[in-house]
């Protein structure tokens, strides 16, 4: 029976007992994770308390096995990370984003400054397992992976990264729930309610300019008669697509460039709310037309762009008028929807709504792909080139000693190939679930490496003096810069409840509180606001933790 005593006993090192280990922690971290308190689960993040509870009793894993899935596990999740955020993270500083990413930025430096104030008058003699509490604090695993790779380089490294986990575990609970309790606060301090709040944000939508929306028109203005669409263009000087039209006879046509407009015609156009009055007051009334309902050969199908070659390529260069004959009146991008202006450009998976006759959405179909099957297949070279890319890239010195590691490296450069890598020829499309499962792969492997090196000693860490310092610090870290900024926000720029609790959310990367906010809310207002401020946060996270070790260690 040596066997089972080699798989299952603490103190072997095996291979096989190795792998034993790490699925036996991630699963059961997984399974502990899903359970709920008050509504709040502390999901994949319970595999690093349940590393640390084995590795508390004995179990561990050779060195050289340990650091490597440590660090495989880490740039699977931070490249997964990157091409997840990398889209949305440029469009975040448009003028739209820019107030809650500064309120953001705002939090993140709020949260060193105190994390500095406590080091120099808190009789701190090590910064490390500080920075472990100020990345559980905010709830920032890719932060305390970030400045555990960069600590490993110096003198007593390894046992500095273990503090850092310490510390890390110590304020992780509370740091969730000090989200929660800050959301509470600026709600009773302003005298908010949600319902009021729901409200407002739902007439911000109906109002919204971003989104485009069908009008159906008759023309009545004389000065527009014997016009072409494109002169049209000229005159109402936005986006905005005809993409049916309804003649004298009551027969309908996909209109082209070159069709002329009459008295009486009856136009279906998609454009955006912001500028439905110039098409009132330029073509004539509002009408009700059926246009589904209409005898037609019309058809509208949406087209799913599958082929690499149509990656990054200026939707106005299809020239789908001339060529095809059909008419784009929108594009879906991961579930939102987005007016078809000309310099829009075309991301593989987006799907574009046609117009047309049949036989030529057929043709447009077969240029751009229009495969499922193709979606279904992973881009591993990209995936494998970024890597390589990120770790090269994090190994340079950028200045002050400083490097991007193992850690910033792939973000930075995922973030790029997400938004600029069809120039390269690179798909950087991944499938939700793909992505899903990358990601969540990579940080499980990294929280039960982190975990079992740290269990060794933790409760002798944490159970003490020391560790109640470490969650109060936490809990100090994680409650004052929210209710200062959820104060700066509601009080001088009267932004909405529900768009402060996604910030307060994505200001600290949290899905716990963001599921929270939700399920009180039943509105996704707060995941639109999480999803603006995330990804310069998540980046700026993993940049503060890093210069904290370089400067303090």
């Amino acid at each position: 029976m040596d066997w089972i005593k080699d798989l299952f006993c603490p103190g072997s090192t095996s291979i096989a007992s190795t792998l034993v280990l790490y699925s036996a922690v991630i699963a059961s971290g997984i399974f502990l994770g899903k359970m709920k308190v008050l509504g709040v689960s502390l999901g994949v993040t319970f595999v690093l308390f349940m590393g640390i509870l084995l590795g508390h009793f004995g179990y561990v894993v050779d060195e050289s096995i340990l650091k490597f899935v440590r660090e495989f596990g880490l740039i699977l999740f931070i490249f997964a990370i990157g091409l997840q955020v990398g889209p949305g993270f440029f469009s975040s500083f448009k003028q739209g984003g820019m107030r809650l990413n500064g309120l953001a930025v705002l939090m993140v430096a709020l949260n060193v400054v105190i994390v500095t104030l406590i080091y120099y008058f808190g009789n701190i003699n090590d910064i490390s397992p500080l920075v472990g509490v100020m990345s559980g604090a905010v709830t920032n695993t890719p932060g305390l992976a970030a400045a555990q790779q960069t600590i490993s380089t110096m003198a007593d490294g390894a046992q500095q990264a273990n503090q850092m986990a310490q510390g890390y575990a110590a304020a992780y609970p509370l740091g969730v729930v000090g989200i929660i309790a800050a959301m509470f606060v600026i709600k009773a301090v302003f005298k908010i309610k949600v319902n009021d709040e729901i409200s407002d944000i739902e007439r911000e939508q109906e109002e919204s300019h971003l989104k485009p929306f069908l009008i159906s028109l008759q023309v009545t203005n004389k000065l527009v008669e014997g016009r072409t669409l494109r002169q049209l263009h000229d005159v109402i000087p936005c986006n905005f697509v005809v993409s049916r039209m309804m003649v004298a006879d009551g027969s309908i046509v996909i209109p082209m460039s070159t069709t002329e407009i009459h008295i009486g015609d009856k136009l279906l156009i998609v454009a955006s709310t912001h500028d439905a009055d110039k098409f009132l007051t330029v073509l004539g009334p509002k009408t009700d037309v059926n246009w589904d309902e209409a005898p037609t050969p019309v058809y509208s199908r949406r087209i799913l762009v599958t082929k690499s070659e149509y990656n990054g390529v200026k939707l106005g260069s299809l020239r789908l008028h001339n060529g095809y004959r059909v008419n784009c009146t929108r594009v879906n991008r991961a579930g939102v929807d987005l007016l078809a202006a000309p310099n829009l450009r075309l991301q593989i998976g987006d799907r574009i709504t046609v117009v047309g006759d049949l036989q030529d959405i057929d043709r447009l179909s077969n240029l751009l792909g229009d495969s499922m099957k193709r979606l279904h297949q992973p881009n591993l070279i990209t995936i494998f080139v970024g890597i390589v890319l990120g770790i090269v890239l994090g190994s340079i010195n950028v200045g002050f000693g400083m490097k991007l590691g193992l850690a910033g490296g792939p973000l930075v450069v995922a973030i790029l190939l997400s938004r600029f890598g069809y120039k390269f020829k690179l798909v950087t499309y991944t499938s939700s679930s793909a992505s899903m499962m990358l990601r969540e792969l990579g940080i499980c492997l990294f929280l039960a490496s982190v975990g079992i090196s740290a269990g060794h000693g933790f409760a002798d860490a944490v159970f003490n003096t020391t560790g109640m310092w470490w969650v109060i610090w936490g809990f100090v870290i994680t409650f004052v810069p929210l209710v200062i900024v959820g104060c700066i926000a509601r009080g001088k720029y009267k932004i909405n409840y529900l768009t402060i609790m996604g910030l307060f959310s994505g200001s600290y990367t949290d899905p716990p509180a963001l599921a929270f906010a939700n399920n009180s809310t039943a509105n996704d207002a707060p995941a639109v606001s999480y999803s603006t401020v995330y990804p310069l946060t998540m980046f700026l996270r993993v940049v503060a933790a890093q210069t904290l070790i370089l400067l303090l260690a």
